[in-house]
């Protein structure tokens, strides 16, 4: 029996490496999700054929009572929801290390390199937990999505996790009373509510992102204090995974750690809304807008998260055939933060069946804005903003965006003027060769198909 778990972790562990290999790729996504899955069956039931397992009736309850909530959640929630889903997906996980640290401190009280193992696996467990919980009411809205700051918070904070952090260390060093681990395990579930109230919504998924780092360090460490190979080999790989990603985020948005995760970057610039009020902007109806693409040779589509909350990718795949027959050159520029996790777009594109030749990263498609007749904006704000450019004043300065302004024409569709994630206006909006299609990105998209035929 010891041999066919340690096969099939064997199994998983491939697995799992695989899944993430195939998953930097939306060509081969589908194939690295099944390989996941997979992965998890091997681990699954690896562990339940491992001889600690004595008694199956709670784990078949549990595993019920997992799907039950699991899989209505994975069917009901909306594409524009999945970084929600993967915040909760990272507490119910991270809770899980933890209590699992806290039955092994209850169970043996151990001491030397377990007990460092178990103190770094509950302090990340429960603090990843609250934050993720956190993370999911800010992308929710059911939290202020905007920072929430006061006076001395960073002290305040740091003061926190030091404190929890020396408790840790005096569990490490010899026997501590009984109030220390439950203080300890209050500190790092306080810690990890307070690490994120500071932090705007447009910043969560780098948080979701780093959080799904120290959840994978969370595993591991857990893999060490339970002498469990396959845990310690999945969580390195969730870590390191989850903390690359994270450096990719920062750097797509010439941003630090420290700015994201003490920067309260989101709050209103003064001054933001009354500049909207004073600036004059040009419009356009549906009809002037088809008027404009038919007569365009190239086009360039530039998707934001407004595109994902009115669900206009259908609607765009529609436009998209149309244009192409009439011999209209059309593709898509992707941001590396466009949306709210990184690949959003081509995943939301990929479901209306817009070839995955047509999407673009940034560094590949930004020469041919200066060739483009037409730039099409759909819900896009920062990352088009020409200020992060040339305004070192500008909370965004340095930030890498599309280069949407050199294009011959560009379109805005938006429902207002209202400012993006940065709390900053933006310049592109008044340009004179910039024309704001004001409305719901799905329907105005919708009306621009309708009005195409009159100008064939």
């Amino acid at each position: 029996m010891e041999q066919i778990w340690q096969i099939a972790y064997i199994f998983a562990a491939l697995s799992i490496i695989g899944s993430i290999k195939w998953l930097s790729s939306p060509a081969t996504a589908r194939r690295g999700v099944m390989a996941g899955q997979i992965g998890m069956l091997f681990a699954v039931v690896g562990t339940l054929l491992r001889h600690e397992v004595v008694d199956y009736e709670f784990i078949l309850i549990s595993i019920f009572i997992g799907a039950a909530i699991g899989a209505p959640l994975a069917y009901l929630m909306p594409m524009t929801a999945v970084p929600q889903l993967t915040a909760l997906s990272h507490a119910f996980g991270s809770l899980a290390a933890a209590l699992v640290g806290t039955a092994e401190y209850y169970r043996l009280t151990p001491t030397g390199f377990t007990m460092t193992a178990l103190v770094i696996e509950t302090v990340l467990g429960y603090l990843t937990f609250t934050a993720s919980i956190m993370a999911f009411g800010k992308l929710q809205e059911l939290v202020p999505t905007r920072p929430i700051t006061y006076k001395g918070q960073n002290f305040v904070n740091i003061a926190l996790l030091l404190f929890a952090v020396s408790l840790g260390l005096w569990m490490i060093v010899e026997p501590t009373p009984s109030w220390v681990f439950p203080t300890f395990t209050g500190l790092s579930l306080l810690f990890g509510v307070l690490l994120i109230i500071p932090i705007g919504g447009g910043d969560m998924p780098t948080v979701i992102a780093l959080l799904n780092s120290y959840a994978g360090a969370a595993c591991a460490a857990m893999g060490f204090a339970l002498s469990n190979r396959l845990l310690i080999i999945a969580g390195a790989l969730n870590a390191a995974s989850g903390f690359i990603l994270s450096v990719i985020m920062c750097k797509a948005m010439n941003r630090s750690f420290l700015n994201v995760l003490f920067g309260a970057f989101g709050q209103v610039q003064e001054g933001a809304i009354a500049a909207m009020s004073t600036k004059p902007v040009h419009s356009a109806t549906a009809e002037e807008a088809a008027a404009i693409m038919s007569g365009a040779r190239k086009i360039i589509v530039v998707p934001g998260y407004g595109m994902a909350v009115a669900q206009a990718q259908h609607k765009l795949r529609e436009l998209t055939d149309a244009l192409t027959k009439r011999g209209v050159e059309v593709r898509f520029a992707i941001h590396p933060v466009a949306g709210r996790m990184p690949g959003h777009m081509n995943v939301l594109l990929a479901e209306a069946d817009i070839p995955y030749d047509k999407m673009h990263e940034m560094e590949e498609i930004n020469p041919d804005f200066a060739e483009a007749d037409v730039a099409l904006v759909i819900g896009a704000n920062d990352v088009v903003n020409p200020a992060a450019r040339h305004d070192t004043l500008s909370p965004i300065f340095g930030m890498p965006i599309l280069d949407v302004d050199k294009a011959h024409t560009v379109m805005v569709i938006k429902r207002s003027m209202s400012p993006g994630f940065a709390g900053i206006d933006n310049e592109l909006y008044y340009m004179d060769r910039t024309l704001m299609l004001f409305g719901d990105a799905k329907s105005f998209v919708a009306d621009i198909v309708k009005e195409l035929p009159a100008h064939s």
